[in-house]
């Protein structure tokens, strides 16, 4: 919808076919709000599509727990769930505070995809996912948020519950991507987990390829390992 562009609709139309929370949706996910938000049916028509998803998952759970049963994750399937729904509390939180809206709603795409693949996690870590993501749409989807609260089972307002808090340790990583130098430039980089001994990062970067190749089959000098960050060697 573009006033420049002379095709701006009566949101009244568009309100009474889709309703308001998707086309509130709608406009939060086309775009970045500085910019104009180009209207056209099939965006709405998916809009609408991921508000009855959301509807579903939480009406539709099957074998969760009381509300306010304590989370779990014993086994991979519940600590995935739970650090994806971590990871999206901490991203959603930070975009709405910088009113990144449109990414924002990404995010909580990414989430829906999890909680639609995770039938294998336990009872306690659906519901902590379910009830994030219900939370987590509140602020661009008022209305659906409500019935999908109540439907989980809980007799106070979404708008009278606090807003959610990530834990730190289901949001960070537990690899590292390290640099790698030779005499000062860029060869390339690896992947390794966190805080690995400096023997095996040192292992890893000399077997690059890129490596290998700026070395020409000579051996280098030093290699200097910065935990975690750079492996700097001098040929």
């Amino acid at each position: 919808m573009s006033k420049s562009k002379k095709n701006d609709i009566a949101p009244e139309t568009i309100i009474a076919e889709y309703g308001a929370d998707t086309i509130r949706w709608f406009m939060l996910s086309d775009t970045p709000p500085e910019r104009d938000i180009e209207w056209t049916d099939a965006g709405a028509e998916g809009c609408w599509r991921f508000v009855n998803r959301i509807y579903r998952l939480c009406t539709e759970a099957e074998g969760l727990p009381p509300v306010g049963t304590p989370v779990s994750a014993d086994d991979e399937a519940s600590t995935a769930l739970r650090t994806a729904t971590h990871k999206a509390i901490a991203a959603v939180t930070d975009h709405l505070e910088h009113l990144r809206f449109n990414s924002a709603v990404a995010q909580l795409y990414t989430l829906a995809n999890a909680i639609g693949g995770a039938d294998k996690a336990n009872g306690s870590a659906r519901r902590e996912a379910l009830e994030a993501i219900v939370l987590l749409c509140a602020p661009m989807m008022p209305h659906l948020a409500e019935e999908c609260w109540q439907a989980l089972g809980h007799d106070k307002l979404v708008a009278e519950t606090a807003w959610p808090k990530h834990d730190p340790a289901l949001t960070a990583s537990n690899s590292v991507t390290l640099a790698i130098q030779v005499n000062g430039k860029r060869r390339g980089e690896i992947t390794m987990p966190k805080d690995s001994d400096a023997k095996a990062v040192e292992a890893a970067a000399l077997a690059d390829e890129a490596v290998v190749r700026a070395l020409e089959g000579k051996a280098p000098k030093k290699v200097i390992v910065v935990p975690n960050r750079i492996v700097n060697i001098v040929a």
